[in-house]
This record gives C-alpha cells, sequence and structure tokens, in this order.
C-alpha cells in the first residue's frame, strides 16, 4: 500500500492511499470514528481540485494526538477484528 502525506500538523493529517477505494476507505474511516481520540474523520475520492478520479485522499483530525498515532491505531483495530472473523469462519 502506498500512502502519501499531503499535509500534517500535530492535530490534522492529510494522506493519499494509492490504489484504494471507497469499500476499504469506508472501513478505514469507520475504524477512526471509533478510536477515542479521533474528533474527525473523512476521505474524498474526487476532490474538485483534482480535475478528475484521483486516489483517495484521507483527512483526520485529532485531540492533542498524532493524527499517524490514531491511523496506526485504527489499522491495528481493523487487523485485529478481520483475524477474529476469520477464526470464526474456520471454527464454523
Amino acid at each position: 500500500m502506498e500512502l502519501r502525506v499531503i499535509d500534517k500538523s500535530e492535530e490534522e493529517l492529510r494522506i493519499e492511499i494509492a490504489g484504494e477505494d471507497h469499500t476499504f476507505m469506508n472501513v478505514l474511516k469507520g475504524a477512526l470514528l471509533e478510536t477515542e481520540s479521533v474528533a474527525a474523520a473523512t476521505y474524498d475520492v474526487n476532490p474538485e481540485q483534482s480535475g478528475g478520479q484521483t486516489d483517495p485522499v484521507l483527512t483526520v483530525k485529532t485531540d492533542d494526538t498524532d493524527p499517524l498515532d490514531a491511523v496506526a491505531e485504527a489499522a491495528d483495530s481493523i487487523t485485529h477484528r478481520t483475524t477474529a472473523l476469520s477464526d470464526a469462519v474456520r471454527a464454523a
């Protein structure tokens, strides 16, 4: 997975995530919104300034937390959930 940081401050992050679509981005956004330190999370796959379709741009705003840490926490949550689902399916 290729990430490109567009803007980053102490409490806000905008990154482009190459090759992903709504399926992955909705899961990531949902996990971010469940993360305690995240104040807002959204993404856009067709910013007005792009002139056309682009890779998704994720925007994360946090409360006194490094937004990259929040994204890492959300990614860990997704990994844990998919592992639990995979284990449950194998056991069924």
